[in-house]
């Protein structure tokens, strides 16, 4: 009857290219023998290599689904008697050279064991997409695996034009450098959280995979409440397509817009009170705006000097980590000293205030 390879990899028999590469790649990574140390696992290895050979290859899945494994390696009639069949095939028995094909390396799991690394998102800055499904993730304990300049895999790019590459029948497509852009927003946007809406308009390549077509898509930014400036949101592979590159991710950075009242400092605003000299040496009550468009009182009796702060606890921004608490509302006098002072107000100032 011959060996079922689409049960073999777990896939049904109309998959297509993508599904079969993935089926490989977590079919690999599970049974791999530096992974996995079955009795069978070498075994189970060296069948998964052989499916993945031959489904991968359209000429030879042709011939696989008209004739089965038997047909397909005897490379004459099938075994129902069917003529046509002249394509001789025959695994070259090594699943490891598959392995390194696929993977662009020759054993990235000696790398990985000998480094002690953890952490990371690919090989040096090219990253191998693992895709697995929960218990059967052969990473579960580390989540995804990196190296650091080793077996050809290296740091060649600067901050912000890193690629990463996918393995695609023996070629590399390099991924473009992330595109970048400022994402204003206000001070009761980051209090309250919003969302916002932003229209891209991008290149996609068509089913044939080689023509495009220019689409428009909206992206939905969701802004958490307490977000710092600088916070990045990032749109994976949201970016043009060609046959040649995988899409470049779309990142937004956080920027605070001006304000008419308040400045920003982390999780604390800052709000200025500019009081008269008056003020400042007999005793006022200053009305403090807040974010959410309430008016608090705030009574001075003592003199305030310039430069003078007083905080209104838990009126400013949310912390980022724990919405449900709040930064401080930071007032920060300023005394407005008059340009003149009339000859009888002097004297009464000179008899009336202390000397030191």
């Amino acid at each position: 009857m011959g060996k079922d390879y689409y049960k073999t990899l777990g896939v049904p028999s109309g998959s297509n290219e993508d599904e079969i590469k993935k089926a490989y790649r977590k079919m690999a990574l599970k049974f791999h023998p530096d992974k996995n140390k079955d009795a069978n696992a070498e075994e189970k290895f060296k069948e998964i290599a052989e499916a993945y050979e031959v489904l991968s290859d359209p000429k030879k899945r042709t011939i696989y689904d008209q004739y089965g494994e038997e047909g397909l390696k005897a490379g004459g009639s099938g075994p129902t008697g069917g003529q046509g069949n002249t394509y001789h095939y025959t695994f070259h028995g090594d699943p490891h050279a598959t392995f390194a094909s696929f993977f662009g390396g020759s054993n990235p799991f000696d790398i990985f064991f000998s480094s002690g690394r953890t952490r990371g998102n690919g090989f040096g800055d090219h990253e191998i997409d693992i895709e697995v499904d929960g218990d059967e993730d052969p990473f579960n304990a580390f989540g995804r695996f990196g190296f650091n300049g080793v077996n050809g895999f290296h740091h060649g790019a600067g901050p912000g034009r890193r690629h990463h590459a996918e393995a695609l029948h023996g070629r590399r497509k390099l991924q473009d450098p992330p595109v970048m852009h400022d994402l204003r927003v206000s001070l009761e946007e980051i209090f309250h959280g919003c969302t916002k809406r932003m229209k891209i308009t991008r290149r996609r390549l068509n089913p044939d995979g080689r023509t495009l077509r220019t689409e428009d898509k909206i992206l939905n930014i969701v802004i958490k409440k307490g977000w710092k400036e600088g916070t990045k949101i990032t749109f994976p592979k949201e970016g043009d397509e060609t046959p040649e590159n995988i899409p470049a991710d779309i990142a937004f950075i956080l920027k605070d817009k001006g304000h008419p009242h308040f400045k920003r400092d982390s999780s604390n605003i800052i709000y200025i009170a500019k009081i008269s000299l008056k003020e400042a040496l007999c005793g006022f009550t200053v009305n403090i705006p807040t974010l959410d468009n309430r008016v608090i009182p705030l009574p001075c009796s003592d003199v305030i000097k310039p430069g003078a702060v007083r905080r209104l606890r838990g009126e400013g921004l949310p912390f980022p980590r724990c919405p449900s608490q709040r930064g401080d509302l930071v007032v920060e006098f300023q005394v407005r000293f008059p340009d003149r002072i009339p000859p009888q107000s002097r004297e009464i100032i000179k008899q009336n205030l202390p000397v030191s």
